[in-house]
């Protein structure tokens, strides 16, 4: 899978690559990710890539010209081939203004052989560029950056981990918060469980290791007594209990068994 970052800080992501997934991803080659400089396009003695906005107002807004020849030079199908073929590559102009980043979004982009990234600054980006090139305009999140490259780093982060090899464990990636994974505490096969927290994108459960008591505070029992039906309904239920104090939203689109509405319901939850 190849990411190309268009940006005008390319030195941002030099240590965001240098650790950790991506850092191993890259060097296994399971990943390419490759940062080009926005003011190599800009042709001007200032290399200038933004101006004023027409009709007034506050700040700056990139220029189209620079972007447009950036987008050109890297070789892509034109948008129209895209449409009739997502998984060849896509072209996402980060935005306040984006749709939602998500965990669903990213496992379509993990399935993606090239994704562009365009690192937008300032106010904004021309509406031509996005009309013109983008596939998508995505936002991680209900607030505002000053620009769009930590919002790619996030997104970076996302889809790689969910390409094949880049973890060492497949399942690290299928069980977690917001996966898609079991449908509840009964859907596990015999043997220790893996995890009962990814239906319908609720939020993991709470983990522990040793040791097994720290400031007074003990591991659960039932997570040291071997039961591992109990052990998956713990689970279940502590996922359940975190995704309606956190996040209850999700609870809305969550595949939820009678037994699973019972007990948040318990909890207060009017579901």
């Amino acid at each position: 899978m190849r990411f190309d970052l268009i940006t005008i800080f390319p030195d941002f992501f030099s240590s965001i690559l240098a650790h950790g997934v991506l850092r191993r991803a890259l060097a296994a080659g399971l990943v390419d990710v490759r940062v080009h400089d926005l003011r190599a396009f800009a042709h001007d003695r200032h290399r200038t890539v933004d101006d004023r906005p027409f009709g007034g107002g506050e700040g700056m807004v990139l220029k189209p010209e620079p972007l447009a020849e950036a987008i050109e030079s890297l070789g892509l199908p034109p948008k129209a081939d895209r449409e009739t073929t997502p998984g060849s590559a896509q072209v996402i102009l980060l935005s306040a203004q984006g749709a939602r980043f998500t965990q669903s979004i990213a496992r379509d982009l993990a399935a993606v052989d090239r994704v562009v990234l365009i690192c937008g600054r300032y106010e904004g980006v021309d509406e031509r560029v996005s009309q013109l090139f983008c596939d998508r305009e995505l936002s991680i999140g209900d607030y505002v950056l000053s620009g769009g490259e930590l919002a790619a780093a996030v997104v970076i982060d996302a889809a790689a981990r969910l390409v094949r090899g880049v973890l060492g464990n497949e399942a690290s990636s299928e069980f977690e918060s917001f996966g898609l994974a079991d449908l509840g505490p009964d859907s596990a096969t015999d043997g220790p469980p893996r995890s009962t927290h990814g239906a319908g994108g609720i939020l993991d459960y709470p983990h522990y290791t040793r040791p097994a008591e720290f400031r007074g505070l003990a591991v659960p029992e039932v997570l040291a007594q071997g039961d591992h039906a109990a052990i998956r309904r713990w689970r279940r239920q502590r996922a359940l209990e975190k995704t309606l104090r956190n996040r209850p939203d999700l609870l809305a689109a969550a595949a939820l068994a009678e037994d699973d509405r019972a007990f948040l319901r318990a909890l207060g939850w009017k579901g």
